[in-house]
């Protein structure tokens, strides 16, 4: 038989282990018509993506997944792939270009996208080879990429299909708008976070009735040059008799209506909202409502454009200032109230986005959204936890046209085309594209220059990853997938964007079930940040601990949905279980070695075998069954115990004495056998938490196998099952437990033996105390062992521990030097009347009592109770040594 090496080291065995996988093609999922498949799709990382905690969770939760199918017999299908990210690779490369002189515009689209390109092909994989260092088991065989021909074929088959039709068209609706990277950004990539601003309260005229005003507030007063209404709740009665009146608008003096719409909160502040269609969503849905004009004050750059009067070319921030401040002259300004409100920025560039009304290509979705919204109420497509089948209906429900079109050059190009004399727009594939205007003949057609957003790509992952929009056989066996893990911050941006994809071109939802995961916060509970520097770096895990003991942290204690704190105290546990498993483990080998271990008998099996078996065929059983409700944090914990205590802590240590046999008997052979099942089984059920250390031992363990992955996960069998043998044994570790209680009571040393009594008065407790006695007497630090009906020939200095059914007795002399133990006693006593007499002291002190706060005096007290309970238990140790 091989050998482990005498110490556990990640680094040695993890990269060989990977690239064994990988040479043997072990990853690589077949159309096999004989099995059952089962299919994951990646989420795809960023091309300009760096591994992170949050990566490494969620792939690690995939991973577990595919290697407990793979191991089921199924044809499991990892599916990876990357995304082209157009406005984070795009803000990359002009970067990159920038610190080599080189402007964006002066290469040209087709230069610059070539430089994207050469981008990718440097950093697009670096992601990918650092999910292997986690050791990610997906098919790489198959990996896609967003802008690959497949995909991008796709995307264009889709948006043709959609806006043929009716649901893609181009209209002038409000969309996030980015200032710095000038253009339309997706709700994904806003993040809103908590900014001090101010409630500027102001007031606006009433026309024809000079010194009446109304008065709202406003976090943006800039915006107020674009009002084109103030609105006030139709049911508010302070207001009824202004509806259909007009209002002044300041500085660029226009008529502005008083609207009334349930939209106002009359609870809210004065009742009076400013009504600026072009610059906030809701403003915009108040505007539809009521045939107002929308009115755009801002050019794409943030500052202020011809509609903006007198302040035109001033910066928004700017021009808010002067507005203010001539508000204020103009005694138009009623007060200023601090106020700390959520603010929408760029993920990418952290600039304050601003709602804008632009011409964009839309996807109409009230009618796509409703198959989805279906598949989760008839359970077609269920969360784990199901908590979050809230959160995706309401989305879906609420749900707005969606803004598809991005001013980038990086990304699908839009598949549109414009004549340049007539304006007709023509919607084709690439292959099809037009040369002559089909309108007015004309043979000017100009693309579209804008680039849909990344979601309409990675919307359709799920299928055109498998060779959709042609009928392929992956498609047909692979699709629909099986599970989506993904973090509860993404449900709305891609898994509603995929469901309702799927339904729409392919009749069916993507995946049956989506298992939600929570953040890696940091050890004190905060989202991992840039701004806070306290993300970590799971490669400097990984490259101090091992891969598997990263992923054995991230998955201990987790929950789906939950968040998680990340301490490396937790990694360096994950580290020592590792290496309790291979001591464990390499001392069975020396123990298998050169001797020809056979299956035994039932009849051969001793108690604690059966034991061991029965629990290792138990946990099968619960394992599975958590595994299939994604209760991964459960499986392993379990797996973990009966590793570390079970079969190590327990029936490693009750067999050494057969094992360590002169004569191969067989008991040995027995014993050899059962701790060979047992950890077989176990290292099974543990291999897709921790893929590496399992590999090198099991291939170690069992030769003639090639590989753990490969092998057949464990099934429950009934006959493996000894409730009986179970119960000795417990009760086998109940007298160990007594008996090392009772020497931690009384401070003696595991290593001092001592005979022990049993009590029991039912005579087959009896009968069974005596059978397991070779159990438990060499781990209970047995001399000799004596069961008997009662307390007959027990010292009356005999201390005693009582356990189910039974009650232990150890003579006192058997675990004390008595003049050691009375000289110890002594000084212990003496010390306790030192203190008794300080502590009665200070509470007899009428200064100290009058003085003293009354939280000392109590503590005070606490003392003094607590060394006169000690002083009675050290004084009736001494009279019982008399």
């Amino acid at each position: 038989m091989k050998e482990l090496a005498k110490t556990y080291d990640p680094k040695g065995l993890e990269d060989r282990l990977y690239k064994k996988w990988e040479e043997n093609g072990y990853f690589h999922a077949e159309v096999d018509r004989s099995k059952k498949p089962f299919t994951i799709v990646m989420p795809p990382p960023n091309i300009t993506g760096q591994l992170h905690m949050g990566h490494a969770l969620d792939n690690t939760m995939q991973d577990i997944l595919i290697r407990y199918k793979r191991m089921q017999g199924y044809s499991a299908l990892w599916q990876p792939g990357t995304d082209h990210a157009a406005i984070a690779t795009e803000v990359k490369v002009i970067e990159h270009l920038k610190k080599q002189g080189i402007e964006k515009d002066s290469l040209g689209r087709e230069g610059f996208l070539e430089k994207c390109w050469d981008w990718k092909d440097e950093y697009g994989t670096r992601i990918i080879n650092q999910l292997k260092k986690m050791g990610s088991s997906a098919d790489w065989e198959r990996e896609r990429f967003t802008m690959d021909e497949g995909c991008s074929k796709a995307v264009e088959e889709v948006f043709v299909k959609l806006f043929n039709e009716g649901y893609i068209y181009k209209g002038n609706r409000i969309i996030n708008w980015c200032p710095v990277c000038q253009t339309s950004i997706s709700d994904a990539e806003v993040e809103h976070e908590e900014q001090a601003g101010h409630f500027w309260h102001m007031k606006y005229e009433i026309v024809g009735e000079p010194g009446r005003f109304v008065t709202f507030a406003t976090t943006r007063p800039e915006t107020m040059l674009g009002d084109t209404a103030v609105a006030v709740n139709p049911k508010d009665e302070r207001y009824q008799d202004i509806i259909g009146k007009t209002v002044m608008l300041p500085f660029v003096n226009r008529e502005i209506p008083v609207v009334a719409d349930e939209y106002v909160d009359m609870e809210f502040g004065t009742g009076v909202v400013k009504i600026t269609p072009a610059h906030d969503p809701n403003d915009f849905e108040v505007g539809k409502r009521h045939n107002l004009p929308v009115i755009n004050v801002l050019n794409d750059d943030a500052t202020i454009n011809s509609n903006g009067g007198e302040f035109e070319g001033m910066d928004r921030y700017e021009a808010r200032e002067i507005i203010v401040k001539k508000m204020d002259e103009m005694g138009l300004l009623v007060k200023i109230e601090d106020h700390t409100h959520n603010v929408g920025t760029h993920d990418r560039c952290n600039t304050t986005v601003e709602p804008m009304v632009k011409p964009q290509w839309f996807v109409a979705m009230e009618e796509l959204a409703k198959p989805a919204i279906e598949a989760i109420k008839t359970g077609e497509l269920q969360f784990v936890p199901k908590n979050y089948d809230k959160t995706y209906l309401h989305w879906l429900e609420n749900i707005r046209d969606w803004c598809i079109s991005r001013q980038l050059w990086w990304g699908h190009r839009i598949p549109a085309y414009y004549c340049e004399k007539c304006g007709e727009t023509v919607v084709a594939r690439s292959a099809d594209a037009p040369t002559v205007c089909p309108k007015c003949g004309h043979t000017h057609m100009k693309q579209d220059e804008d680039t849909l957003d990344t979601w309409f790509s990675s919307a359709l992952w799920p299928f055109s990853t498998l060779g959709w929009p042609e009928n392929t056989e992956e498609l047909d066996y692979f699709y629909p997938t099986d599970v989506l893990v993904t973090g509860y911050d993404i449900i709305f941006f891609w898994v509603i964007r995929m469901v309702f994809s799927g339904y729409a071109h392919t009749g069916k939802s993507p995946f049956h079930t989506v298992l939600i995961h929570g953040l890696v916060r940091d050890s004190q509970g905060r989202k991992m940040s840039k701004s806070l520097g306290n993300g970590i770096d799971p490669l400097e895990i990984i490259d101090n601990y091992g891969a598997d003991a990263l992923r054995l942290t991230l998955i201990t204690g987790n929950a789906p949905g939950n968040d998680m704190r990340f301490y490396n105290e937790r990694v360096e546990n994950s580290r020592n279980f590792a290496n309790k498993v291979w001591n464990a483990s390499r001392f069975i080998m020396m123990n298998l070695a050169d001797n020809a271990v056979t299956e035994p008998t039932e009849a051969d099996l001793a108690t604690e075998d059966k034991w061991i078996i029965s629990a290792v065929n138990t946990l099968a059983k619960d394992v599975t069954e958590n595994m299939d409700k994604y209760e991964l944090g459960i499986a392993v914990q379990k797996v973990y115990d009966f590793i570390w205590d079970q079969f190590c802590d327990w029936y490693i240590e009750i067999v050494k004495p057969r094992m360590y046999s002169q004569e191969y008997t067989a008991s040995k052979n027995a014993a050899l056998w059962t701790a060979k099942f047992a950890l077989t089984n176990a290292l099974k059920m543990l291999h897709p938490f921790m893929p590496f250390i399992t590999e090198e031992i099991f291939c170690t363990l069992q030769s003639e196998e090639k590989t753990i992955m490969l092998s057949a996960w464990p099934e429950y069998d009934e006959a493996k099952n000894f409730p009986v043998e179970e119960a000795k044994v417990e009760r086998a570790k109940d007298v160990v437990r007594g008996m090392r209680q009772l020497r931690t009571d009384m401070d003696v040393p595991p290593s001092k033996k001592a005979a022990i009594h049993i009590v029991a008065e039912d005579a087959e407790v009896r009968g069974i105390f005596d059978e397991i006695t070779p159990i438990f007497a060499t781990l209970a630090g047995a001399t000799d062992v004596i069961v008997q009906a009662d307390k007959l020939g027990i010292g009356s200095d005999a201390v005693s521990a009582v356990i189910p059914d039974a009650t232990l007795f150890v003579p006192l002399e058997d675990l004390v030097d008595f003049e050691k133990e009375k000289e110890r006693l002594t000084k212990e006593k003496e010390k306790l009347e030192k203190e008794l007499a300080r502590s009665r002291g200070m509470l007899s002190n009428e200064k100290f009592m009058s003085k003293a706060p009354e939280a000392k005096v109590a503590e005070e007290r606490e003392k003094l109770a607590k060394y006169e309970q000690m002083m009675a238990q050290v004084e009736a140790r001494l009279a019982s040594m008399k």
